[in-house]
């Protein structure tokens, strides 16, 4: 199933100049640039600078070769109020990364190039518009099957019984002798023209030799297991990677407030929405489930999946269960629903202690 692409991606901010917005949710543009006259969550002057920046009349020179993080790169281009209200949060959802380290080249690598590539200067327009130019190029000379299913770029995809419907498919296609579970893969070796893997499983240490061996692994694990193969492997373990949770909570329909593109029987009409650092609220952002994908929840309710925790958040790793759970409702709470709202349906809690790889300055250079 495919979400709704038009459905907006809210980013909460309270204060600062923003034109008030329902539960304090501003709705980010969809379609540009018609949208930026409407959005609000940037002051005039703030969108005064970023325009300007855009355009690039007054982003000065990269400051080669330094090596700028997404923060110091944003800044120089939009301004520090584009970087604070939109790209922070943005940050947050998806790396669950520290702005200040992520190194944009690795990070945020399509829009890094933009500033190398338009005819007009370093202005992320232009570069933008020759981007434009070079994809439609590209599908002149490479275009896609017409068997294959069509689709808006972005869109996010997702199976009616959630996304472990595939690997489950997978492994009852491939049968229970090809596919092995609870293995864990203790060392790599060469084994004349091929290799040679030992593994720990529930029924004592195995072998398995192969012509040819794939590591899809975290890279904390591919360094320790191919540091014999090629001992340049052991720096993969320099990327860090930060503790973070994922809570699922539900709630019935009459707790929320009344929010932003509501409707009779649907109080959530929307992507999920994404939190600044600088507005106090632990969790990085929501997952608005039931408003992406039917069947996510019973009549009457709706299912929210947020993550807390990152590289700002590191004591996310020393906190219970319940401490997580109790958190994440408290900022659901203060966010999207009533004052008198009880607490949510627990239906998951997940922590990883290692979770998203950091894409920090020198990351290409380890890579």
């Amino acid at each position: 199933v495919l979400a709704d692409g038009s459905l907006p991606r809210f980013v909460y901010w309270e204060g600062g100049g923003a034109s008030p917005k329902p539960a304090n949710l501003h709705a980010l543009p969809t379609n540009l640039p018609g949208d930026l006259l409407d959005f609000n969550l940037l002051t005039i002057p703030g969108k005064i600078r970023a325009a300007f920046g855009a355009l690039g009349f007054i982003a000065p020179a990269p400051p080669a070769p330094y090596e700028e993080s997404v923060r110091e790169f944003v800044t120089r281009h939009l301004g520090e109020e584009t970087f604070e209200r939109v790209i922070d949060p943005f940050v947050s959802g998806v790396y669950a990364g520290d702005p200040d380290q992520l190194a944009m080249r690795a990070a945020l690598k399509k829009i890094h190039r933009l500033e190398g590539l338009g005819d007009l200067g370093p202005g992320l327009v232009s570069g933008a518009i020759n981007r434009f130019k070079e994809v439609a190029k590209e599908k002149r000379e490479n275009p896609a099957d017409p068997a294959w299913p069509t689709y808006k770029g972005g869109q996010l995809g997702s199976f009616r019984k959630g996304l472990q419907t595939l690997p489950n498919a997978v492994a009852q296609r491939l049968g229970a002798d090809r596919v092995k579970t609870s293995w864990a893969l203790r060392q790599l070796e060469r084994d004349g023209p091929g290799f040679r893997a030992t593994f720990d499983t529930p029924e004592g240490p195995k072998v398995v030799r192969a012509k040819s061996v794939s590591v899809t692994a975290p890279t904390r694990v591919a360094a320790e297991v191919c540091a014999g193969l090629v001992p340049a492997a052991s720096d993969l373990a320099k990327v860090y990677s930060p503790p973070v949770a994922s809570v699922t909570i539900a709630y019935r329909k009459e707790w929320f407030k009344a929010l932003p593109g509501a409707q009779p029987g649907k109080p959530l009409v929307g992507f999920g929405h994404l939190l600044p650092r600088s507005m106090g609220v632990r969790s990085l952002g929501t997952i608005w489930s039931s408003s992406l994908f039917p069947g996510r929840a019973p009549e009457g309710w709706e299912l929210l999946l947020t993550y807390i925790g990152g590289a700002r958040d590191k004591g996310i790793a020393e906190m219970s269960v319940e401490e997580i759970v109790k958190q994440v409702d408290a900022d659901n709470h203060k966010i999207l629903l009533k004052p008198d709202a009880p607490a949510g349906k627990l239906l998951g809690c997940r922590v990883w202690q290692t979770a998203i790889p950091q894409y920090c300055r020198g990351h290409l250079d380890i890579l």
